[in-house]
């Protein structure tokens, strides 16, 4: 796929636009925010910077990772401090507990381009992330001066992956990123020790298999591991399954298992269906 070059010109236009007096861009460091800070770089220079959110639902390694994706682009990074979990309609885990995460990470994002003499927030939400349950969004509609540059210029994730690799950004094959709560059924309570478990687990399995596409599911102490469809092969091993067994049990887990249909995207759904 190659993008448009009037879209392309298009998306420019619209980041010349709203960020014409200064912008804070939400960035985790995945693909999308990459891809947005990239693009509101070339055309905005030092008048937009990036800011990601440490906090205990977000992981060392990609913070590192951020990191060096900031500063392979060439943008300013600032790192603040979060924490979701002391919003008991984000910890106690109900379905629109993205609603919550979002309207309390605007509000520093915002704070922080005051503090800085901007006026905007960009945040990378994507125009497929529109069919998806995405609770996050009605805290972005409901925010001033946030603006999601991909939606309103219509780039689908294809678009974003196919531009990124047209920019040279390392991010153009990065699998999509999740916080960790994700891994928690829903209404099950989000803790600090779960969130750890589930951190330690995914940095053990990324080490004994290289997997690069990767979810462990936190069933109340039952590891369920999702991995690329195209991954799983990896696990066809007795050794390895062995290590992977023992290695999350040590973590504190009591059952391991692997999902035999793969990573799917939103799977804790289906929690919901079972619980109804």
């Amino acid at each position: 796929m190659k993008v448009s070059k009037e879209k392309y010109e298009m998306l420019k236009r619209y980041i010349a636009e709203k960020g014409k007096d200064g912008v804070v861009i939400a960035f985790s460091g995945g693909l999308d925010s990459s891809t947005l800070a990239a693009v509101s770089h070339s055309v905005l220079g030092d008048k937009a910077v990036a800011v990601t959110a440490k906090s205990p639902t977000y992981s060392a390694e990609e913070l590192e990772d951020a990191r060096k994706v900031a500063k392979e682009i060439g943008i300013k990074l600032y790192v603040i401090e979060t924490d979701e979990l002391a919003n008991k309609n984000f910890s106690r885990n109900p379905e629109n507990r993205c609603y919550y995460c979002k309207k309390e990470l605007l509000a520093h994002l915002r704070q922080m381009a005051e503090k800085l003499g901007f006026k905007a927030v960009f945040e990378g939400t994507n125009f497929s992330d529109l069919s998806e349950h995405r609770p996050g969004f009605k805290a972005i509609k409901e925010a001033e001066n946030v603006y999601s540059p991909w939606v309103a210029t219509q780039f689908t994730k294809e678009e974003i992956r196919a531009l990124a690799k047209e920019l040279g950004l390392s991010t153009h094959g990065k699998p999509p990123l999740a916080c960790l709560a994700s891994r928690i059924p829903y209404h099950e309570r989000i803790t600090v020790e779960r969130l750890k478990r589930i951190e330690k687990a995914e940095r053990a399995v990324k080490k004994i298999t290289g997997a690069q596409q990767l979810r462990v599911r936190d069933h109340n102490g039952l590891a369920r591991i999702e991995v690329g469809k195209d991954e799983r092969k990896i696990f066809c091993d007795v050794a390895v399954m062995d290590k992977i067994a023992a290695e999350l049990k040590r973590i504190g887990f009591k059952y391991v298992a692997l999902d035999l249909e793969g990573y799917k995207s939103g799977s804790m759904l289906l929690t919901l269906e079972a619980a109804k």
